[in-house]
């Protein structure tokens, strides 16, 4: 654990001026922990979950293994994780950085032809992918969309991309443009793994960071949490098990 609720001061509460639907996000944040998932049980759990939501979802075809993995889980630019809710394992989300150095994604295997003359000029890029949810907690925890995504803002901090991709659903679409003024960047196209098209949106990352945060305060973030969650540890040093949100607590989180 890298620390208790009580080591961060309740002083520095940002519950004063928010809208019920603020509340309720930094609610559950309260009872929320992050988990790097990089092997045994932890990744079982999450393509089992992943294989779940995807079928209720009528995204996959039944499959005896009932798990969905691929051959982008294992990359060196890949972080896995779980987002766990007063200890139960709730949803997850996968993220890969792209840029020059390491170019191989989802997105880009899909959308190269678009990608990757930009990222030979220069672009850099967050691809998240395999986002989903426990049906039975997605329907009593109605804000947990905006936990999990937390994590693609936070990463977006961190790595300072030019943009962040969304290959998501048509239906999908609305969301992403309304939270993180999303545009399309290609047409739909098949993706691997999936029986229904997927569109390409993406984010410029170079917004106004006092008002987005100010609009959306339970994407705010520390510098610690973000160094927790994707600096690799260095060799001999152990990864953290479980990564706890700090926009609860902190005013200003960097």
């Amino acid at each position: 654990m890298i620390a208790t609720r009580t080591e961060v001061s309740r002083k520095d509460s940002l519950q004063d001026g928010l809208s019920p639907f603020d509340r309720s996000v930094l609610s559950l944040l309260e009872k929320t922990e992050y988990r790097f998932c990089e092997s045994g049980e932890d990744l079982e759990a999450i393509y089992r979950l992943r294989y779940a939501s995807y079928l209720a979802a009528g995204m996959v075809r039944e499959d005896a293994r009932r798990m969905v993995t691929d051959r982008f889980d294992d990359l060196p630019n890949a972080y896995r994780f779980g987002v766990f809710h007063d200890g139960a394992l709730v949803s997850t989300i996968r993220l890969h950085y792209v840029d020059s150095s390491y170019s191989t994604s989802p997105s880009n295997e899909v959308f190269g032809d678009v990608l990757q003359p930009r990222i030979a000029a220069g672009e850099t890029f967050i691809d998240p992918s395999r986002f989903a949810a426990a049906p039975e907690w997605s329907r009593a925890l109605r804000v947990l969309p905006y936990v999990t995504l937390r994590l693609v803002i936070l990463a977006c901090k961190h790595f300072r991309p030019s943009y962040c991709l969304t290959a998501i659903k048509e239906e999908h679409t609305a969301f992403y443009t309304r939270i993180f003024n999303a545009v399309p960047a290609t047409s739909a196209r098949t993706y691997p793994g999936l029986t229904i098209p997927v569109y390409l949106l993406q984010s410029t990352c170079r917004v106004d960071e006092d008002s987005f945060f100010q609009r959306f305060p339970y994407f705010r973030s520390t510098a610690f949490e973000r160094r927790m969650l994707f600096d690799r540890p260095k060799h001999g040093e152990l990864a953290p098990l479980t990564i706890l949100p700090t926009a609860k607590y902190l005013k200003n989180a960097a």
